[in-house]
This record gives structure tokens, C-alpha cells and sequence, in this order.
């Protein structure tokens, strides 16, 4: 039998909120590509001076492609909110099971097992790990997926530049 992943697992307290998840990594991602926009729209506005060169006052496209890169910069720090929100929905819903879970694991233990460690301990244990997993799953995995789209988008931003 195949052992479940770790992130499978932790993805199964999410419930009906696991699409969230999903959606973050992809707004992480399209945040990523869209953030490489204003690159090309800045070589397009070096490509357009150096074509009218000296003749500078035939560069008539320069105010619009400086407005196209501030619009897109913008919409890609939109859209990276929207993956963070997201994200952080499934993150506290799934720490949040997480906490409800283990507490009534610990609830059905010996009582003998659960004086050893002392209830603030134990307490304070459970909430730690169920706070880690918030910040992997709301931060660390989309902006893993960010991560992995921005070199793709850069090889082909070469492609256009060459």
C-alpha cells in the first residue's frame, strides 16, 4: 500500500475548503507571470527610443507602455492578495481541524498519559504545530508555486527579448 504524503494528509482537514488551496497556488503562480509583464513592456519602451534615435520626438508610445507596466505590477500584487486569501482561509480551516482532531485524540488517552505532560504543555504543543502548518500552507506552498512559474516565464521572456 502507498504511504499517504504529508501534504495530502494535512490537505484532508480541509474539507470542502481543499479548492481554496489549490486556487492559491495558481493565483501564486499567474501572479508571478503577470509580475514579469512590466519587464517586457519596459523593453518596449527601450526598443522604441533606440529605434527613433536621435530623433527622440517620434517615441510616441512611451507614456502608454509606462502606464501598461504600473497596470500590470499592480494587478499581479492583486492577484497574489487573492491567492493570499486563499490560501489563508484553507490555512485556518485546516489548522483549525487540526486542533479539533488532536484535541479528541487526547481527550480518549489515559488520563494518566495526559497529567505526565501537564495541560498547558500539551495545550501549548498542540497549538504550536497546528500554527506551523498554518504558515506552511498559507505562505511557504504558493509562493513555492510563484517560484517555480517565474523561472518559466523568464526563459520565455528571453525567447521575446532575443
Amino acid at each position: 500500500m502507498k504511504k499517504q504524503s504529508n501534504l495530502s494528509r494535512l490537505l484532508g482537514y480541509a474539507g470542502r475548503h481543499k479548492i481554496l488551496t489549490y486556487l492559491s497556488w495558481v493565483f501564486s503562480a499567474v501572479s508571478a507571470l503577470v509580475a514579469l509583464v512590466p519587464f517586457w513592456y519596459i523593453w518596449r519602451i527601450l526598443d522604441e527610443v533606440l529605434r527613433v534615435a536621435p530623433d527622440f520626438g517620434n517615441a510616441v508610445h512611451i507614456t502608454h507602455y509606462g502606464w501598461m507596466a504600473v497596470l500590470f505590477a499592480v494587478v499581479s500584487v492583486l492577484i497574489y492578495i487573492a491567492g493570499l486569501m486563499c490560501s489563508h482561509i484553507a490555512a485556518f480551516r485546516i489548522a483549525t481541524n487540526i486542533r479539533i482532531d488532536t484535541m479528541q485524540h487526547i481527550t480518549r488517552l489515559p488520563l494518566g498519559l495526559a497529567e505526565s505532560f501537564g495541560s498547558g504543555r500539551l495545550r501549548k504543543i498542540v497549538n504550536e504545530s497546528s500554527a506551523a502548518t498554518e504558515t506552511y500552507l498559507a505562505h511557504q506552498l504558493p509562493d513555492k508555486a510563484g517560484a517555480i512559474a517565474t523561472p518559466c516565464g523568464l526563459l520565455f521572456l528571453l525567447f521575446v527579448f532575443d
